[in-house]
């Protein structure tokens, strides 16, 4: 079964956000997530560096 990720420090760059969260291994990981309609874009990072990165230079398709 699995369990709903927990975000914390949730920020907005634009129409994506950037939050951070623990893995099932009590890993950090950093989630950047488009919220624009039909765009789709998520993905994981390993930094918040990383993510907020993503955040910044993402284009919707």
């Amino acid at each position: 079964m699995s369990h709903p990720r927990r975000f914390r420090d949730v920020i907005r760059v634009g129409p994506v956000q950037v939050a951070s969260s623990n893995d099932r291994r009590g890993r950090e990981k950093h989630t950047a997530a488009c919220t624009a309609p039909r765009c789709g874009f998520s993905a994981d990072y390993d930094s918040r560096a990383a993510a907020e990165l993503a955040a910044r230079t993402h284009t919707c398709p």
